[in-house]
């Protein structure tokens, strides 16, 4: 089952575009093993305006992402081309290069909000993660410059064991900071990941951290969203049935009108070179937009036609009742096993049907 809409497939709703593989910090669970300098063939200005072109005909959001999307000089003539022709566009960046300046060039450009990556509750913590002294009081001082500037902010944390009794913690901390939102990112060893594999917590603290987060959830001070972890969508609708609440956009908000993994069939992810992946996590190569149009990769890719037909998932995935709102992460399964059709393997789910 391909997703369509009147015949055709569905655009992506989302595309996180890394402008850059350069990064002036060395965090321990980069997907991307950033750099300190960009790579000399990452995709020009004019091959960059000529993507958001591409993008125009579906008007996904964009998110601006690296490394370090603020080492790349071109960063705001991208994002203002985007904006000026309706496309939403986003920033994903470490916050410590974050100036009154930055911020207001980034406003004048577009960018409609900006997400901060914090792993800890405390400095310790965070640096440790990032790689480098200070960039936990470095980040917090972006977000200060941002609220100063008015710019709508949500926060990003990666999960694994060092960081786990310390999620509280962060969520707290972003309730005082007055972010937006709160978004958890379940690790998954890609990159740099690779090297903290055993840090990935265990399937059981996975079903505790989505409760929780579920119970959270309800907080209407602050937007929650469960990444890399498609089973949330499973434990949403297992609490909810339990609680006998119907879920809908007013009940559960956006996490009701979309689904656990979307890579493929509502997003993507495009490297600094033009590669385009289902997501940064699966290096499944769908196609580089250097040699194919982007249309043509996003509709024709075996890769992307693969994810979206549920029927193909394997192994407990492939016959679970949960399949069309979870899918399991593709990304995971393929770190495991090599194949990203296989089943979720932090997945403590037995379904029904067998």
């Amino acid at each position: 089952m391909i997703l369509l809409i009147d015949n055709k497939i569905k655009p992506p709703r989302l595309v996180a575009w890394e402008l850059t593989n350069a990064c002036n910090l060395a965090c321990i669970h980069c997907r991307a093993s950033a750099i300190k300098d960009p790579a000399p063939d990452e995709l020009s200005t004019a091959q960059a305006m000529h993507f958001v072109d591409e993008l125009l005909e579906y008007r996904p959001i964009i998110i601006l992402t690296g490394g370090e999307p603020l080492l790349r000089p071109d960063v705001y003539d991208i994002a203002r081309y985007a904006s000026g022709q309706g496309i939403r566009v986003v920033l994903a960046t470490n916050g410590t290069l974050l100036t009154p300046d930055i911020v207001r060039r980034l406003k004048d450009a577009g960018i409609q909000r900006t997400s901060i990556s914090i792993d800890g509750a405390t400095v310790k913590t965070h640096d440790t993660f990032r790689g480098e002294p200070g960039a936990f009081d470095a980040a917090l001082r972006g977000i200060d410059i941002l609220k100063k500037e008015g710019m709508s902010f949500q926060i990003n944390t990666t999960i694994t064991k060092r960081n786990l009794d310390e999620i509280p913690g962060i969520y707290d901390l972003a309730l005082d900071l007055g972010a937006s939102a709160l978004h958890i990112f379940l690790l998954v060893p890609t990159g740099r990941g690779e090297d903290i594999e055993h840090e990935e917590i265990p399937p059981d603290e996975y079903e505790r951290v989505l409760n929780w987060f579920y119970d959270k959830s309800k907080d209407p001070g602050i937007q929650l969203k469960a990444t890399c972890a498609p089973h949330y969508f499973r434990i949403m609708r297992q609490r909810a049935k339990a609680e006998g609440i119907r879920i809908t956009k007013e009940t559960h908000g956006l996490e009701a009108m979309t689904k656990g993994c979307l890579g493929g069939s509502g997003f993507c992810f495009v490297s600094s070179r033009g590669d385009v992946y289902p997501c940064g996590y699966l290096p499944a190569l769908a196609g580089n937009i250097r040699q194919h149009p982007f249309k043509m990769i996003w509709e024709e890719s075996a890769v992307f036609n693969d994810l979206r037909d549920p029927a193909k998932l394997k192994g407990k995935c492939g016959i679970c009742e949960y399949r069309m709102v979870c899918g399991g992460c593709r990304a995971r399964a393929y770190a495991a096993t090599g194949d990203y059709l296989d089943e979720e393997p932090y997945c403590v789910y037995v379904p029904v049907r067998t």
